[in-house]
């Protein structure tokens, strides 16, 4: 009997008892650890998930990391505006107390003026920006 011959034979009851046991076969089959997976669409879908929570967790690396950089940005900011202010302090109160000296108005010895004018020159030499300070030259 040929396969052709078998399926005209096969009543509906026939019909329904071989889809039974087709179901029947696959249920134990599952329930004994075997899988039919012919695509590998299950391999798909576990490498679809994989990539995504690499992508989540590299993604909140990202975020954390910015979280902490905005967080040191800000410290050193605040702390240089801090440095700015005490600088600022410092440097009223060191004119305040030149310009109330005893000795403010006497006239410097001239040797100390041009150790003075030295220091000046200096300073401007490392940083031609300051206030008081000509341009800086060009061949510099």
């Amino acid at each position: 009997m040929s396969a052709r011959d078998l399926m005209r034979a096969l009543t509906p009851l026939g019909w329904l008892t071989l889809m039974a046991g087709f179901l029947l076969l696959i249920l134990v089959g599952r329930g004994a650890g075997l899988k039919w997976d012919p695509f590998g669409l299950q391999e798909r879908r576990l490498e679809a998930a994989r990539a995504e929570a690499t992508h989540a967790t590299r993604a909140a690396d990202a975020r954390r990391i910015e979280t902490v950089g905005e967080a040191q940005q800000a410290a050193r900011v605040e702390d240089h505006h801090r440095q700015t202010l005490a600088v600022e302090r410092a440097t009223v109160a060191a004119v305040t107390r030149a310009r109330s000296a005893e000795d403010a108005n006497n006239l410097l010895e001239p040797m100390r003026a041009d150790r003075l004018r030295s220091h000046d020159r200096e300073l401007c030499r490392l940083a031609p920006d300051l206030d008081g300070c000509a341009a800086a030259p060009e061949s510099a």
